[in-house]
């Protein structure tokens, strides 16, 4: 029989080897694997993926891209109420332990015995971040060595607060959120520094698991994470009893957020990240990029305003097209079914698809995506739905909801000037608005249709179509630098053109249908003249003015060589119209329109910087053909001479036309602009056979804005629709806020204008007592009221012209 001293001499024994195979298998391990284990200096040159961010001129963001949604933080930004939270639920002994908490994985032992579940996991901090950057989350014994090794590595190398910095701006929380900020973005649209107690306790709990634990997706188990980590606060006298009642009373109140932009500007924010790629390739999704662009996000959000009330106004004016869609009878009471198929329609200008539950004669019922109710009265947009027939009449209005709206009926809902819900519908038509600085060609504001979610394509520089008379101030221009002043007289008759090859014949009207004689070339302009454009055109020669518009940035082998040239018979895009019309703004010089300003790259150093020509009036005079970029440049030519805008206008010419330009604003087809009460406006309206296209181009010294309004299939917009009518009132409503606090501009006279009294009605010096008025002339050209020759009109005004004859 064994004695006392021989059994502990058997235990001692067995614990010592027992020890030994222990210390000898944990040396072997360490030995076989410890070569083999990543470096963990190189996480100080980790790089976090950040996305790329696209920003306006005043700072705010408007745009960004890229899988993962993070903002890094530093750890002194690191709210401490957070950093509470996170200890209580992940490792209360971090600031203690080296890597490797004993204690912690005896507790969550016991938890599993007790609960049958982890509530705090066995991993210290620094083994979570070990095992998210070097390691993956398979549960193998030498994963979870090599896990402890790295975290007691980490530990020697970093200090505390760096490990809590990498962890917040490495982890994931779901959503596409990767950091505490990104975080706080998503679930609460807030700045990590404004979140509550509860609101912390919530996006810690979604650490354990993003998905089951999602305060969106799964609110009941989130709520009871949440709670079970601001009790361990509690319990660790992080916080006191009242802020922990407080804390437990507060809902949830997590929601999905947007990306925290600040502007939309969907068009915008799309072109600058083509431009990003196209300079940085795939990593700028990934590398944190900032790109700045020359956008005034009031401007914009203006912009966005009147394009989506200006196509809502013209849509009011033709009728109600009916609902988008029906659905089939809901399968269940609480109608989740129609609710996921609402959740897939998106929200278009503002306006929410909503589904009908039951019509009445004077109100409807609907169902919102959300699940949510809305009652519509009868003055809610119901009482004017007089239907759709064509584009140019509409039916009877309804007398009943009842005549024109069913249960299952998807339509949409908008908000009047009030604010109150209105039964309304996304318009057919769409429109497109480009604002730019004249001086610099910096794009301001910038839509390209109603609605991005509705369509990509970008109007402003993809829209090709018919300028219609907005295109006649180019032709004027010309006309005036071969003879022709704002005096001289053309004949304003009927006019028959026969196609000498097709024997087609074309009989151009005048938009009114009216005919006034001979008429200044003023007068013609502001009044829109159709036929006299043609004389013009026809009396400098198709190829005299196709030559002439190569210097606004036009490729002239495109314009085709006939006469309807004279009315904008040939398409451009609202780019091009306003890179145009910024010449008339700017007093003669060509602008290259420009978004982007600078781009930052991840570590905020400038790898990318605008230098846009601008326009210098007191500075000599340079031809278009004569500037060149740095690279062409001729031997000698300073680069401050190439950062100036060319002059492609003679300063006298520009004059005249800008003159002539403010007249259609202020007694002409733009008048309606009076409205700003401004005197330094001018533009000009463009309304094409149809009319299928219409047009507004105006500016002010600082501001030249184009707004186009169409239907994309090219179809019909209404006889009683012109560009004064739908694209002018957009102009206005942008403008009215754009130039606000903007004191009225008064352009300088340059040398080389005089102004003579003339007779209005044969465009001659006035003789003493005659009816005049005062008109400005190049002093080139004579002001004796005789037409340069080649270029009077041949006809008389009671003259009839046979076919074929001008």
């Amino acid at each position: 029989m064994l004695n006392k001293k021989s059994v502990f001499s058997i235990i001692f024994w067995l614990l010592l080897a027992g020890v030994s195979v222990t210390a000898v298998t944990f040396a072997g391990l360490y030995l076989y694997l410890s070569p083999k284990l990543p470096p963990v200096d190189s996480l100080r040159q980790v790089k976090l993926q950040t996305p790329l961010r696209v920003y306006s001129s005043d700072g705010k963001l408007i745009g960004e891209f890229g899988e993962q949604r993070r903002t890094p933080l530093k750890y002194n930004q690191i709210p401490p109420l957070y950093l509470k939270a996170l200890l209580a639920a992940e490792d209360a002994e971090f600031f203690e332990h080296h890597g490797v908490s004993l204690r912690g994985m005896l507790r969550a032992a016991s938890q599993i015995l007790k609960s049958g579940e982890i509530q705090s996991g066995g991993s210290t901090i620094t083994q979570q971040l070990a095992r998210d950057f070097f390691l993956t989350r398979k549960q193998v014994f030498s994963r979870k060595f090599n896990e402890i090794l790295l975290s007691i590595q980490i530990e020697q190398e970093f200090t505390k607060e760096e490990i809590l910095e990498l962890f917040n701006n490495k982890m994931f929380f779901g959503n596409r959120a990767y950091g505490l900020q990104a975080a706080a973005q998503i679930y609460y649209g807030k700045d990590v520094q404004e979140l509550t107690i509860a609101q912390n306790a919530m996006i810690v709990g979604v650490l354990k698991a993003p998905s089951a634990y999602n305060p969106v997706a799964n609110p009941k188990r989130s709520m009871a994470r949440r709670n079970w980590i601001i009790g361990r606060m509690h319990e660790l006298q992080f916080i006191d009893k009242a802020a922990y009642d407080a804390a437990i009373r507060e809902p949830n109140t997590a929601s999905i957020h947007g990306s925290g932009q600040e502007t939309q500007a969907p068009y915008i924010s799309e072109m600058a990240r083509k431009e990003a790629i196209d300079r940085f390739g795939e990593a700028a999704y990934t590398d944190g990029y900032k790109v700045y662009t020359t956008v005034d996000s009031a401007m914009q959000a203006t912009a966005q305003v009147a394009v989506v009330n200006g196509l809502m106004n013209y849509d009011d004016r033709h009728g109600y097209r009916g609902p988008e869609r029906r659905l089939a009878a809901s399968t269940n009471p609480e109608m989740e079914d129609w609710q996921d198929q609402l959740q897939a329609i998106p929200v278009l200008g503002g306006l929410e698809a909503m589904a009908i539950v039951t019509v009445a004669d004077k109100s409807i019922s609907l169902l919102r995506a959300n699940g949510d109710r809305l009652e519509l009265d009868w003055q809610h947009g119901l009482s004017d739905k007089r239907p759709y027939l064509t584009e140019d009449s509409r039916g009877a209005a309804p007398k009943s909801a009842k005549d024109f709206l069913h249960p299952g009926d998807v339509v949409r809902v908008g908000r009047d000037k009030d604010g109150q819900p209105r039964l309304t519908q996304v318009p057919e038509a769409q429109s497109a608005l480009v604002s730019l600085d004249p001086n610099s060609g910096a794009i301001r504001a910038l839509v390209g249709g109603f609605d991005f979610n509705q369509s990509h394509f970008n109007r402003v520089l993809q829209g090709t179509r018919q300028p219609g008379s907005s295109f006649k101030p180019l032709l004027y221009t010309c006309a005036l630098e071969h003879g022709f002043t704002p005096a001289t007289m053309i004949n304003d008759a009927p006019i028959v053109i026969r196609n000498e090859y097709t024997g087609e014949v074309w009989r151009p009207e005048n938009d009114e249908g009216e005919f006034d004689g001979p008429i200044s070339l003023r007068r013609a302009l502001y009044r829109s003249k159709n036929l006299v454009s043609i004389r013009i055109l026809k009396s400098l020669g198709v190829d005299t003015l196709i030559d002439s518009l190569e210097r606004f940035g036009f490729n002239k082998k495109e314009f085709p060589r006939e006469l309807a040239l004279a009315l904008g018979a040939h398409g451009l895009t609202p780019m091009q119209m306003a890179t145009a019309y910024a010449s008339f703004a700017n007093g003669g010089f060509k602008i290259d329109p420009y978004l982007i300003s600078k781009i930052e790259n991840g570590q905020g150093e400038i790898v990318y910087e605008a230098h846009p020509k601008r326009v210098c009036k007191t500075c000599p005079d340079k031809k278009a053909e004569t500037l060149t970029d740095s690279a062409e440049a001729p031997t000698g030519e300073s680069v401050a001479e190439e950062e100036h805008a060319p002059r492609i206008i003679d300063a006298r010419i520009a004059y005249i036309m800008d003159s002539i330009l403010k007249d259609v604003v202020d007694k002409g087809t733009g008048v309606a602009a009076k409205s700003l009460g401004r005197t330094d406006l001018a533009g000009k309206t463009g309304t094409t056979n149809g009319p299928r296209d219409l047009w507004f181009s105006g500016y002010n010294p600082n501001l030249i804005t184009t707004v186009w309004v169409g239907i994309d299939k090219n179809t019909l917009l209404g006889r009683r629709e012109f560009g004064s009518t739908a694209a002018l009132p957009i102009w206005i409503d942008f403008m009215r806020t754009a130039l606000e606090g903007i004191p009225n501009q008064v352009v300088r006279q340059p040398d080389g204008i005089v102004t003579v009294r003339i007779n209005p009605e044969t465009g001659k010096p006035a003789l003493p007592g005659e009816n005049a008025i005062f008109e400005i002339f190049p002093t080139e050209i004579s002001a004796s009221g005789s037409t340069p020759a080649g270029i009077a009109d041949e006809a008389p005004a009671d003259e009839t012209l046979p076919e074929g004859v001008l």
